[in-house]
């Protein structure tokens, strides 16, 4: 499955934007797509322009924020050799690039004035002209724009021009966030892990618990669609039986109770929710005032903590080793140490097995 030209979704606010795009497509108008980091930005435009009648022509990303201001009007309009220091040949920018295709600029907020200027005159007149020459270059090129911000504050501010915004704005196609399209968080979790399960070559996929599928219900997905196809990935990679609903979800890659402390700062250990429920759960368990030996004291601790946290991850050391903060290898070693590992049922069943005597 294509990892970046899926348009994946069936709630109504998805559904009307996606839309929207389809019906402006045929036009030859420039269109604002406006939404949230990880919204889809990108692949809207590029269904304006598969959609379009220029969709055999070139499509030219270029993200605005990526380029130091003093380089992006080079690369916009392209520069003649010898125009400025370090330019030893002429080279054509993206508008030429773009001649009858569709030029895409990614983090629009983000062009200086001085870029605005001349994005306005190629949007009004179809001409560009490179740095350093003294004619312009006539281009056919349509212009599809995005932006996470909200470009009416910033004319309002005296940081993007007026009339550069009403020439651009022939169309504004708005993306929901996806804490506005919960209906679509299973069916996009669901799509992002089979597409894992099938590059980690499992033989089905098993689906998600009802515990972790509540979860992603329920989190904010700062990062939206993106955010969410890599705490999917993650999790599904994580997993270690197939043939079990995956289980464990991790938001937050960077937890860790040895994460550096800002500003040189002594760590501190940090706690998750998730062990402090196990280790209240074996403290409730075992009577320390009943063993006078401090050495099996402290290792009857130590197995009901593992035990507790077993049963809770429902016996998957990955997930237990994960909710107490250790390592897959340091939780093996300690089960071993204690005899914990397989569950009770199944030591139970072997150890009533007949043996065959050998007379």
């Amino acid at each position: 499955m294509d990892r970046n030209t899926q348009l994946v979704g069936q709630s109504s606010s998805f559904l009307d934007a996606v839309e929207r795009a389809s019906r402006a497509a045929p036009l030859d108008r420039p269109v604002l797509v406006i939404g949230e980091r990880g919204t889809g930005k990108e692949l809207i435009a590029e269904r304006l322009h598969h959609l379009s009648s220029r969709w055999d022509g070139p499509l030219v990303t270029m993200n605005c924020a990526a380029l130091p201001e003093t380089l992006i009007e080079a690369e916009l309009f392209g520069h003649e050799a010898g125009s400025f220091t370090g330019a030893t040949k002429t080279r054509v920018g993206r508008f030429e690039e773009a001649d009858g295709g569709t030029l895409f600029l990614d983090e629009l907020a983000t062009l200086s004035s001085a870029a605005q200027d001349r994005l306005l005159r190629a949007v009004e007149y179809g001409e560009v002209t490179r740095i350093g020459a003294s004619k312009p270059v006539t281009v056919d090129v349509r212009i599809v724009a995005a932006t996470n911000e909200h470009l009416p504050r910033l004319v309002d501010e005296g940081r993007f021009r007026a009339d550069l915004l009403d020439r651009l704005s022939f169309e504004v196609v708005t993306l929901p966030p996806l804490r506005h399209r919960t209906s679509d968080i299973p069916v996009l979790a669901d799509h992002f892990a089979r597409r894992m399960a099938l590059e980690l070559e499992w033989p089905s996929w098993p689906g998600f618990s009802t515990t972790a599928s509540n979860r992603l219900l329920s989190y904010d997905w700062p990062g939206n669609i993106r955010e969410l196809r890599n705490v999917v990935e993650r999790a599904v990679y994580r997993w270690e039986d197939p043939s079990v609903p995956v289980d464990a979800i991790q938001f937050d890659p960077f937890e860790s109770p040895w994460r550096p402390a800002a500003n040189g700062a002594r760590p501190t250990l940090e706690v998750p929710a998730a062990e402090q429920t196990i280790t209240l759960t074996a403290t409730s368990s075992f009577e320390p005032s009943s063993c006078a030996d401090f050495r099996l004291a402290v290792a009857e601790y130590e197995k009901a903590i593992l035990s507790a946290a077993l049963e809770k991850c429902r016996w998957n050391q990955r997930a237990a080793a994960s909710a107490l903060q250790l390592s897959y290898d340091q939780l093996r070693h300690a089960l071993k140490r204690h005899q914990l590992m397989s569950p009770p049922e199944q030591a139970e069943a072997s150890a009533s097995e007949p043996k065959n005597m050998v007379e």
